[in-house]
């Protein structure tokens, strides 16, 4: 497990007399079943406890959706939940999330101001599993681990919302009003497991990685233990490496030949580009909360496959396509990122955008090496690349036949230019 604390400074130390106190006054909703969004992280383990000891629930629903965060994190909150002692319902989402949620973010170029959407789609397909047992089950709430500051509780609370609109929502760490350092220290009173690595939280789908989300100071340096797939410059190899990667339909399909599932390829892109430096995200993000903050992610996969489908489209698609695309692409990741995965909106832009994959279709041979992704051959037998016509060794077509064309788009300049010269 890795390590990582941040340098904020702390005065004094933290009253759990305190805590306590703050908790005792919250008034609170009262409660008889309810749905939780277990995932065995800090809060989703403590939300049981508030069930139990706060909230007086008569009956507690956990739910552990697999959407591809790892073996490891999903054994953790096993074991986790036997110390809670509860059974966590279970659902493998993984082929949902990677052939529907995944697979149309390649689609939709699928970028929030530098950061590949992960978080906010796994959100949203947990939200919507979890609001379907919830009343199936007959509860009359429904609980999740987030915070107040970043975006997940409005993701949560949106689909809750949509699905199940009667149902109270419960988010303790922000009803409470808690921080993270209040939290780890009612747990340490609680008894409640906790798994000592980052500050902040280590949230992680196979599509991208959050390091400390929104814990790490302005100009605090990275060491180099926190990154799961990553590795600095300094230590990635001397030699590059190729591969090549198959798409079909916008959809990569095979990884150096052999036809794989998009689950499949993905954990192994981030093995591969991690090894050489791809992915490392360090950028200013505005949450939905329209406030700054320094994230620091790493994305392999992510990085190598969004970066290749962009050039395979520029490579098939008109000009007028990807222009008006462009847009199509920012909108969707508005939607997604906004909690608005379900909006009705969302539906026509997932049409337009399948529909403009029939044609980005193609072979690419990629070599990294050392942060560095380079584009060694490309093939598309629906590219429109034509250079027996464009050229400039070719003799395609008669230039003598682009004057006339010439002169007409000119023609408005000159007339343009008499009329303020007149």
């Amino acid at each position: 497990m890795v390590t990582f604390k941040t340098n904020f400074k702390k005065v004094g130390e933290v009253d759990i007399r305190k805590i306590l106190k703050k908790i005792e006054q919250t008034e609170t909703p009262k409660v008889n079943k309810v749905a939780v969004a277990y995932s065995g992280g800090l809060n989703s383990t403590l939300g049981i406890e508030f069930l139990r000891r706060k909230y007086k629930a008569k009956k507690i629903i956990p739910i552990t959706i697999d959407v591809g965060q790892g073996e490891e994190e999903i054994l953790e909150g096993r074991r986790k939940a036997k110390i809670l002692k509860i059974n966590p319902l279970f659902f493998n989402l993984q082929k949902e999330f990677t052939e529907c949620w995944i697979a149309r973010a390649i689609q939709a170029n699928s970028d929030c101001l530098g950061y590949p959407i992960s978080a906010s789609m796994a959100r949203q397909i947990v939200a919507k599993k979890v609001a379907e047992v919830a009343q199936a089950e007959g509860c009359d709430a429904l609980l999740e681990g987030s915070s107040g500051k970043g975006n997940n509780p409005y993701c949560m609370h949106n689909v809750f919302k949509m699905l199940a609109p009667e149902m109270k929502i419960l988010v303790p760490g922000r009803d409470f009003d808690m921080t993270r350092l209040e939290e780890e220290v009612l747990c340490r009173e609680w008894g409640v497991p906790v798994t000592g690595t980052i500050t902040g939280g280590d949230d992680k789908t196979m599509w991208c990685r959050s390091v400390a989300s929104g814990s790490i100071e302005l100009n605090q340096p990275l060491p180099d233990d926190i990154w799961m797939w990553y590795r600095p410059p300094e230590k990635a190899p001397d030699q590059s490496t190729c591969l090549t990667l198959e798409f079909e339909k916008g959809i990569p399909v095979k990884l150096n030949g052999i036809r794989r599932s998009l689950g499949e390829i993905i954990p192994e892109l981030n093995m591969i580009g991690g090894v050489h430096s791809i992915g490392k995200i360090d950028i200013f993000e505005n949450g939905i909360m329209d406030l700054k903050r320094r994230e620091i992610y790493e994305a392999p996969a992510a990085t190598l496959l969004l970066k290749t489908h962009q050039d395979l489209e520029q490579f098939c698609l008109t000009k007028d396509e990807i222009q008006f695309k462009k847009g199509v692409d920012q909108k969707w990741a508005y939607l997604i990122y906004h909690g608005m995965a379900y909006h009705p909106l969302r539906n026509h832009l997932d049409a337009f955008i399948e529909t403009s994959q029939k044609r980005v279709n193609g072979q690419y041979k990629i070599k990294l090496f050392k942060g560095n992704i380079e584009m060694v051959n490309r093939e598309s037998k629906t590219g429109l690349f034509s250079p027996e016509i464009r050229s400039m060794n070719a003799g395609g077509f008669n230039q003598r036949r682009c004057a006339d064309r010439a002169f007409i788009r000119g023609f408005p300049f000159e007339i343009s230019d008499r009329k303020e010269n007149r």
